[in-house]
């Protein structure tokens, strides 16, 4: 099964969310998934994790976005914030949620294979 890469751009939570899922979908079938959140889109990350549409998605028995990436992350999907998008954020290391790494954009796609499916969100 060939891998998905996510790269989110914008601080979209929504974007954010629907990556989480398909990666989330990829982990579970036993597949290799990683998301990537760039520039203004590591904001999303900040800790406590909340979207302005969780509420919704909560009334419809989904989960929250905070919830949705603990269950990405506990299926083994790998999120990586930017590097730069901590410093455009104003954010630190310890502002993230627990086991999201950081690397820049060289990084990602060092780690990013031939046959890999590159997504952006």
């Amino acid at each position: 099964m060939r891998a998905l890469r996510f790269v989110v751009a914008t601080p979209d939570a929504e974007r954010l969310r629907g990556a989480l899922v398909l990666a989330a979908a990829q982990a579970a079938l036993g597949g290799d998934a990683a998301i990537f959140l760039q520039l203004d889109a590591v904001a999303l990350l900040r800790t406590p994790v909340a979207a302005p549409r969780d509420a919704a998605h909560q009334a419809a028995g989904l989960p929250s976005l905070g919830a949705l990436i603990e269950d990405a992350s506990a299926l083994g999907v790998t999120l990586i914030a930017c590097q730069s998008g901590l410093a455009l954020c104003g954010m630190r290391a310890d502002d993230l949620p627990a086991g999201v790494e950081m690397s820049g954009p060289v990084g990602f796609l060092a780690q990013t294979n031939e046959g890999d499916r590159l997504l952006f969100a």
